[in-house]
């Protein structure tokens, strides 16, 4: 049965186009697929299930009506949703994957993975994530006012452009590694995710073995995604109108 793999679409009520896309491939090329896995920052910004803007209550009725055909759908906390909860997702009828995940696609072990915790040489943004991940600190935040966390939010997406705009490139990609070690640890030697927005299928060695990290694309003037069929792992972007 075919799987599909997606990561960073950053919908937001800002950005119609993408969330129509995104509604176009789930009733086109996802339609009858056995799974689907959504890697991380499905959202631009997630303040909590109780969030009440339309987009949110858009998106859960779509995957909703997407899962209860049958497919089997996998949302993977991203860095900027990272709260979303158990709520949503049985609204949408999906399940939450820690990160890492391995799981089997086209006949082999694949390690499924946000990215962001690979980028180890981004030493502030590493700060931030273990902050970030606490649950004591994400109780604290869930128990603001709606309004309260919108604006904290917003402070933390402008913060977060203006510190990656000093940044060296380099910084924010993966650290090699940081992927042979996790790969090692994982027993895999194929590694899809996202986050570093910098779509590609790069061949490695994993102690002296040949393994593949496959990296997708986010959702903008292209959609992307992974296709596994067969024994075949496909890396396919087109154009979003």
């Amino acid at each position: 049965m075919t799987s599909y793999l997606i990561s960073d679409l950053h919908l937001d009520e800002s950005r119609p186009q993408v969330t129509r896309a995104f509604f176009d491939f789930l009733r086109g090329p996802a339609a009858g697929a056995g799974a689907l896995y959504i890697l991380g920052d499905f959202f631009e910004v997630w303040i909590g299930d109780d969030d009440d803007a339309p987009l949110a209550a858009e998106v859960a009725a779509e995957l909703s009506a997407y899962s209860g055909t049958g497919a089997e759908l996998y949302l993977m906390h991203g860095n900027r949703d990272f709260l979303i909860g158990e709520d949503f997702a049985h609204r949408a009828g999906a399940i939450l994957l820690p990160d890492p995940t391995t799981v089997t696609l086209a006949g082999q072990r694949v390690l499924l993975m946000h990215g962001d915790s690979l980028c180890t040489r981004d030493n502030e943004y590493m700060t931030f994530r273990q902050q970030a991940r606490d649950p004591n600190w994400q109780r604290e935040l869930l128990a603001k006012p709606l309004e309260e966390r919108r604006a904290i939010a917003a402070q933390l997406r402008a913060v977060s452009k203006s510190m990656n705009s000093r940044k060296a490139e380099d910084i924010m990609d993966v650290t090699p590694e940081e992927v042979e070690k996790v790969m090692r640890e994982q027993g895999v030697h194929t590694l899809i995710h996202g986050h570093t927005h910098r779509p590609a299928r790069h061949a490695i060695t994993v102690d002296g073995e040949s393994a593949e990290r496959i990296v997708l694309g986010d959702w903008g003037d292209l959609g992307w995604c992974v296709k596994a069929d067969g024994d075949s792992l496909e890396l396919i972007h087109w154009p979003i109108a």
